[in-house]
């Protein structure tokens, strides 16, 4: 549920003998339907190009990079942070602190067209979701690693790293959760950033804007479940599938976006942010928030104040 970054395990990095150079160094393991890279740089650089035929799923393991990419003005990519790039689409990317004591270590999942299409065809068949189809969100490219998200990644690098006589099988299966996985986490990104990705009308939309509605009320499941004419198990499954989270999970994370609103008007309390945003107890306001955005709503105002005086 946290917006705060769930780092990757650290694969170890390259013995110095072994480095064949200092930029993008890459090691390589090959499977039937993706190929997992691992990319070292030990020395400052700018615009290094990278391409791959495939689409990629990228996470940072050590150190920071910029990336570029779409045209678009370069962001600072870190640890617990993912990016997806499509096929053919070219990187140019920054190492603005690579050094021999602070590299950078990157993984490049690169997952085959063929996979990526069967393992959408499979989970629209047997897990159709409402109207919307199981695909990849483009917009959506960048967003933190969660918990479910990071745990299946570690998991395909430990299949890919492994001698195992199966381990082809194992990834596939691991290589469809992924897929479920990020297609989850954009979903439930794109509705905190206000994008349309969920088709009005459907099952998922009525209840996300029920939610909002009543937001700085108590609210209670029962009587969303019977506006919505589903079981407390029905909207359970629903949210779990189409955005990886629990309602009481995405209860809590619209009242903390909520928060940051309010947040932003200097004259109001913390403890009158913390009513307004629906939760009773302002102590376990100030807990969840600082557990979600990884500091205080206290800090989150100086900060808001402070870039609005640099800006």
């Amino acid at each position: 549920m946290a917006r705060s970054k769930n780092l990757l395990q650290l694969p170890e990095l390259s013995s110095k003998k072994a480095l064949k150079t200092l930029i993008e160094n890459r090691s390589i393991y090959n499977l039937e339907s993706c190929e997992l890279n691992i990319f070292e740089t030990y020395q400052t650089s700018e615009k290094v190009q990278l391409q791959f035929t495939d689409l990629v799923v990228t996470s940072m393991l050590r150190g920071k990079k910029v990336m570029h990419l779409f045209d678009e003005p370069g962001f600072d990519y870190l640890p617990g942070e993912s990016v997806i790039i499509p096929a053919h689409e070219l990187m140019k990317i920054d190492f603005p602190e690579a050094s021999s004591e602070n590299p950078t270590q990157c993984l490049a999942l690169a997952i085959s067209a063929s996979k990526i299409n069967q393992t959408l065809d499979f989970l629209n068949e047997k897990y159709p979701r409402n109207d919307v189809q199981w695909d990849l969100d483009s917009r959506n490219y960048y967003f933190y690693n969660n918990e479910d998200l990071a745990q299946t990644i570690n998991k395909l690098i430990q299949t890919c790293k492994s001698d195992l006589i199966t381990k082809d099988g194992l990834a596939d299966l691991s290589l469809q959760e992924l897929l479920v996985r990020i297609i989850q986490t954009q979903t439930l990104k794109s509705v905190q950033d206000d994008q349309q990705s969920i088709k009005s009308g459907t099952v998922i939309h009525a209840a996300v804007e029920w939610i909002r509605i009543h937001l700085s009320e108590k609210i209670n499941l029962n009587e969303l479940c019977t506006t919505m004419a589903m079981s407390q198990a029905s909207l359970y499954r629903l949210f779990k599938r189409e955005l990886g989270i629990s309602p009481l999970e995405f209860i809590i994370l619209e009242r903390i976006r909520l928060a940051k609103k309010l947040l932003t008007d200097q004259k109001l309390y913390i403890k009158n942010v913390s009513y307004e945003a629906g939760f009773e107890d302002c102590n376990y306001f100030i807990r969840t928030f600082k557990s979600i955005e990884g500091i205080t709503p206290k800090q989150y105002r100086k900060l808001h104040l402070n870039n609005q005086f640099s800006a």
